[in-house]
């Protein structure tokens, strides 16, 4: 029963006396565990290219579909400006589906790093093994991995995809009106450096809610493994009390990191789209006044759209790239 005491604390103390993590280095590390797969990721990369070539293109062909398309004297070439945004939209769908189908065999193959996780603690020495208990070890292997998994597959794809798109956009926005471009720039620092100072305090909170989670498969790993110790000494009561504690810390941790998150999400959606409202507001007037025409606007619109959603598609997949390095530093 003196070991069942004693290991909690140790294991404790071995994750307060790890480093915490300020950078996601430790994401580097999956590098040998891809660059097998050469093949198959540069072909993700084409389709990703394609994809999100035909999406930024798609605006260009809604200007002429607004500012031609709705006239008596273009009415013949109607059904070319909708056949071309046809043509757009099965591109971006076809070659979409191949680079997620891609990116998630990827995602998949980097499950060869939970064999060699296994296969190095193996090889490790007795003294570890009595200062770190079974059940966060199996955590690692499981919970951490599946993290990095998910990330190297679909969160991979969306950081990609969302990065093309929020340049490109934001590049073509400026070719569109560089005078609506440029308020644009000055309102989005403003909202993406607390964006950035959350990302960080979600990390450290996920960091601390994965570490309550191993404590709690360990002492569960633990108390199982002297199942017949326990009984002898009628400690199940005790047992039993220990491990809800130790849920009950997993759960309050998990619920400061959601709490942190929803806050995240709510300054990240609000202050993006509130910046493209205002910016739109000011085009609006725009064309009211004849600087600009109706096809402009929707074109610049509709590339506004693009980037209000990749920026808030990559403030999102953040807390889950910083939940991953995280993850990837303690395997």
């Amino acid at each position: 029963m003196s070991e069942t005491t004693s290991s909690p604390t140790t294991s404790s103390s071995i994750s307060q006396e790890r480093a915490k993590g300020t950078s996601l280095k430790p994401l580097q590390m999956l590098v040998p565990f891809i660059a097998p797969y050469k093949g198959t990721l540069m072909l993700a990369i084409i389709a990703l290219l394609l994809s999100s070539a035909a999406m930024l293109a798609m605006p260009m062909a809604v200007r002429n579909v607004i500012d031609h398309g709705f006239s008596v004297e273009d009415a013949a070439n109607v059904d070319k400006y909708f056949f071309v945004l046809l043509l757009f939209a099965l591109g971006i769908g076809f070659f979409g589906a191949i680079r997620a189908y891609f990116v998630n065999w990827l995602g998949e193959r980097v499950a060869d790093l939970r064999d060699q996780v296994f296969r190095h603690v193996l090889r490790m020495d007795p003294t570890f093994f009595e200062v770190t208990r079974i059940g966060e070890v199996l955590s690692r292997l499981t919970a951490d991995t599946t993290l990095i998994q998910s990330i190297s597959g679909v969160g991979v794809s969306i950081v990609l995809r969302s990065s093309i798109q929020f340049v490109g956009a934001l590049a073509l926005l400026a070719y569109t009106n560089i005078q609506l471009t440029g308020i644009l720039l000055i309102i989005l620092p403003m909202i993406f450096v607390p964006i950035l100072l959350i990302g960080r305090w979600v990390r450290r909170l996920s960091r601390a809610s994965q570490d309550r989670v191993a404590d709690a498969s360990g002492r569960a790993a633990e108390t199982l493994n002297a199942v017949e110790t326990v009984q002898a000494f009628t400690a199940e009561k005790l047992e039993g009390e220990r491990f809800s504690q130790a849920i009950t810390d997993s759960f309050n941790t998990a619920i400061k990191r959601i709490r942190v998150r929803a806050l995240f999400t709510t300054i990240a959606a609000t202050g993006v789209f509130g910046a493209l409202i205002f910016v739109l507001w000011m085009g609006a007037k725009a064309v009211l006044s004849g600087e600009i025409s109706s096809g402009e606007l929707g074109q610049f619109v509709l590339y506004a759209l693009f980037v209000g959603v990749s920026a808030a598609a990559l403030s999102e997949i953040w807390g889950e790239v910083q939940r991953a390095s995280g993850a990837m530093e303690r395997l």
